[in-house]
């Protein structure tokens, strides 16, 4: 096989270049004056099995066209199948019609990567699962539900850990976890007012004298995050920390969860962190490059994928 990066997660795609142990493709992308992505693969790809890294994270179009212009070049490379591997999946959250005249842009992500050449998807915790469906490739969706399982063992006392999902849409999530980890589960019951804001209004079940674990896909605004563990240590938790597969961390949000009543917060490295990030005391990232690097191997093996998460 052969594996290809783009400039979105170059750390990322190093780890999962070691765990396979076959070198990254040398491959040149750098910008014209005007900022046009320019990509050349630098070795023959004639009849290979590819696959490429590329996170559409901030800046999202950038690095959406990177992936693009990639899959472009290899297609006419005459790669034998190329598999884009995106460990974060953007636009994903605009997967419906909210309200008149708008668009669905995950659909027309979709199509985009379809129509760039890309054979199959491989990608992790997307927001909707129904986002599968818009593919007309085979799409295999990972959960980072092993990983942060791991880490909740190493750090929890059996029967001290509460499982919390921070509004009823991430309930199915939450229960998968609390499920593994054999813990009650807990939801807080929430009202958005508008985008980027957040109101707790309750918290259905009991978590007096509980470690709370907060659980979601996405971290951006960190708002609901902070509001959340704000109103579960009031109903009497012992503490409260969040476990989030992809950290936006947009604006202010770093800065937000410093200063949030979070004991921790957890994300992986499917987003390459920022300098604040690393620098913040209370922001820890684990990593997904095994649980990527195993799916990559068993794609090109024909092997199974969902046995990982058996």
């Amino acid at each position: 096989m052969k594996i290809v990066a783009g400039n979105s997660n170059r750390a990322l795609a190093e780890e999962i270049s070691a765990y396979l142990d076959v070198p990254l493709a040398s491959c040149q992308v750098r910008r014209f004056a005007d900022q046009e992505i320019f990509i050349e693969i630098q070795e023959n790809v004639r009849g290979e099995d590819v696959f490429v890294l590329q996170s559409t994270s901030y800046p999202a179009n950038d690095h959406l066209m990177e992936l693009l212009i990639l899959i472009d070049a290899l297609r006419r490379s005459s790669a034998r199948r190329i598999t884009a591997v995106i460990p974060y999946f953007g636009y994903a959250r605009q997967d419906r019609k909210p309200g008149p005249r708008t668009p669905i842009s995950a659909k027309l992500v979709a199509n985009l990567i379809t129509h760039a050449g890309a054979d199959r998807v491989l990608t992790l915790d997307l927001h909707a699962g129904q986002i599968q469906g818009f593919f007309d490739i085979p799409t295999d969706n990972l959960y980072a539900a092993p990983v942060m399982t791991r880490d909740i063992k190493e750090r929890y006392e059996q029967g001290t850990a509460m499982v919390v999902s921070p509004d009823v849409g991430g309930v199915v999530r939450a229960r998968a976890l609390a499920k593994r980890i054999d813990a009650p589960l807990a939801i807080v019951d929430k009202r958005r007012e508008r985008p980027g804001e957040s109101e707790v209004m309750n918290i259905i079940g009991d978590v007096s004298g509980r470690d709370c674990i907060l659980v979601d896909d996405i971290v951006d605004s960190g708002g609901t995050l902070c509001n959340a563990a704000e109103a579960l240590l009031n109903k009497g938790a012992k503490s409260v920390t969040a476990y989030i597969t992809h950290g936006v961390l947009s604006g202010g949000a770093v800065a937000r969860v410093s200063a949030s009543k979070l004991k921790e917060l957890v994300i992986t490295n499917s987003i390459e962190p920022t300098a604040a990030v690393l620098a913040a005391p209370n922001i820890r990232t684990i990593s997904i490059a095994p649980l990527m690097g195993e799916a990559i191997n068993r794609t090109a093996l024909e092997k199974s994928v969902s046995s990982l998460f058996n």
